[in-house]
């Protein structure tokens, strides 16, 4: 993983948010870095884990931003731009419980008819752990830190301040489960 500045997630990633989104791309960066870390640690595909995090955001790019939810717009630019491998597109689509903010906007039957979640999963909670255990600025933050800041920045009432409290629950459960998961991990 010592090239990931220069695989093609990175560039693209970095093509895409650098110099339009550049806190966007220090988050995008951190929380590749912490899937770096993660990947020592877990028993599952090192590069998809890496590249899913890397790009995980990307759909923010103003370029693609075509329904406005970040997850989906940056699947469909992976998949029918670049095609990218299913999987990444799928983690890319899901990740940290996109369905439940899909809910919100209406757009659920249209991410799951595209995107199915992926069948992993450990990598499903190993994406999201790196996402929520990451500021927006990229430096390292607890879960439940992470979900009290983005409430703070959207607001509670707004649609995505809904969706990350009703999604939280379920992102301690993810983060929690991956913890245990490094825990067990022979050293």
């Amino acid at each position: 993983m010592a090239d990931l500045e220069s695989s093609w997630a990175w560039r693209l990633a970095g093509s895409e948010l650098e110099t339009s989104l550049p806190k966007r791309w220090a988050h995008s960066q951190g929380v590749a870095h912490t899937a770096i870390q993660l990947v020592a640690q877990l028993n599952c595909d090192r590069e998809l884990l890496v590249e899913s995090a890397i790009l995980h955001d990307v759909g923010y790019a103003p370029t693609l931003a075509v329904t406005g939810f970040h997850p989906l717009d940056g699947a469909r630019f992976l998949r029918d731009m670049h095609h990218a491998d299913e999987r990444l597109v799928r983690l890319v689509a899901n990740h940290t419980f996109a369905p439940l903010e899909a809910d919100e906007r209406g757009l659920r039957e249209q991410l799951e008819a595209e995107f199915p979640i992926l069948d992993d999963p450990l990598l499903v909670d190993a994406l999201t752990y790196c996402d929520m255990t990451t500021t927006p600025d990229g430096t390292p933050t607890t879960p439940a830190d992470r979900i009290a800041e983005i409430v703070t920045r959207y607001g509670p009432n707004t649609l995505v301040g809904r969706f990350i409290q009703r999604a939280k629950p379920e992102i301690l459960a993810a983060t929690a489960r991956v913890e245990q998961a490094t825990a067990a991990q022979p050293r």
